[in-house]
């Protein structure tokens, strides 16, 4: 039973008193208490230890106060259970010793047993869970498939992914091979963090902005919504965020897919986004990153901005708070603790219904007494 169920009323679109926030990348190297575990560890192995992913994970809920955890892993792992060897370089980020490059090297790529091939990340959720007794809900994510696709066939993060893109404009065939290879296993996955403890998923899609509308309905929407139906008619209370990064355009047909809820990145009015949806689904987001560089009184501002354009028109019920990408990692955590203080006292002026339905309680509660 969740002490603070914010989160998911919230991605529900059910009646909150205030707006949830948590913040992608919230577990991570601004915070001075993740980089002391990290001075004794490298990045794989923190992800393939679950007691220091767990440790991680709470660390942010415990000194940040946020409204939900995230499990501490990397979207990479799933193509490296699959197979592909996997460095991460310090200065460098990851890089793939052997990117795809054929359809060879597709079919080279096993479909592992998620249940032994990605035990550790189910085994931190559990430690996880264990340790925050309920006090708030666990996230659970994996990359979509067209991202894990551009970084397996590219080899490393690049400006075009000019190798991913050649493959699915010359070889449509081989490319929609290896989409579906990784997002069976993908899918899997996420199912099976769910298995372990996971309360909500978020699908992560970093580089959907690498492509035409056309092609990210293609190479990328038609995979998402396909992991989106299985978890959801397997488990449909369980909620779903897409975050596809870039594709502010296709917002309608991201709702088509069943989703729970569509994060967004800062290129977008969040008070236009939701009035173009018609609050069919929640949104989560979306505040520049670059903002929490700003002084006290900015973050405060640009964050009301938000607050007031999500719920200006009507009850803010829906509404997720959250960045709209990863945090920094030289952010200065006192900055990131004041938007977080500031979303939760001033958000509550917005969630007129609960508030209304609050007052209505304590007045028959006079009565009888």
């Amino acid at each position: 039973m969740l002490k603070n169920d914010l989160l998911i009323r919230a991605l529900q679109r059910k009646p909150v008193h205030r707006t949830p926030i948590w913040i992608m990348r919230q577990a991570g190297r601004y915070l001075p208490e993740y980089r002391e575990v990290r001075k004794k560890t490298d990045f794989l192995t923190l992800c393939k230890t679950p007691e220091l992913a767990a440790k991680v994970t709470l660390q942010p809920v415990e000194i940040m106060d946020v409204d939900a955890a995230i499990i501490f892993s990397d979207i990479l792992v799933v193509p490296e259970a699959m197979g592909m060897r996997l460095e991460m370089l310090e200065s460098q980020g990851p890089r793939f010793l052997e990117p795809i490059r054929s359809r060879s090297d597709i079919e080279k790529l096993v479909t592992p047993d998620v249940s032994q091939a990605l035990r550790y990340v189910e085994d931190a959720i559990r430690l996880t869970k264990r340790e925050l007794h309920g006090r708030v809900p666990i996230i659970g994510f994996s990359g979509a498939a067209w991202s894990l696709f551009a970084y397996a066939v590219e080899g490393r993060a690049s400006k075009d992914f000019k190798v991913a893109k050649e493959l699915i404009y010359a070889c449509r065939s081989d490319a929609h091979a290896l989409l579906q290879k990784l997002n069976r296993v993908l899918t899997d996955y996420l199912l099976l963090q769910i298995e372990a403890g996971a309360n909500a998923i978020q699908l992560f899609d970093t580089w959907a902005s690498l492509l035409s509308e056309d092609a990210f309905l293609e190479f990328s929407l038609t995979y998402i919504q396909e992991t989106v139906q299985t978890i959801k008619t397997k488990y449909p209370n369980v909620p779903v965020i897409v975050f596809a990064k870039g594709a502010n355009t296709v917002l309608s047909e991201i709702a088509k897919t069943g989703c729970d809820a569509i994060g967004l990145d800062w290129t977008i009015d969040i008070g236009r986004a939701r009035w173009q949806l018609a609050d069919r689904v929640a949104l989560q987001g979306n505040l520049d990153p670059m903002i929490l560089y700003a002084p006290h009184d900015v973050i405060r501002k640009e964050a009301a901005k938000i607050l007031q354009k999500f719920g200006e028109h009507s009850d803010a019920s829906g509404h997720v708070f959250n960045l709209g990408h990863g945090i920094l990692p030289d952010i200065d955590p006192a900055h990131l603790k004041t938007l977080i203080d500031f979303v939760k006292s001033e958000s509550t002026k917005y969630h007129h219904q609960i508030q209304f339905s609050l007052t209505q309680k304590d007045k028959k509660d006079d009565s009888v007494s």
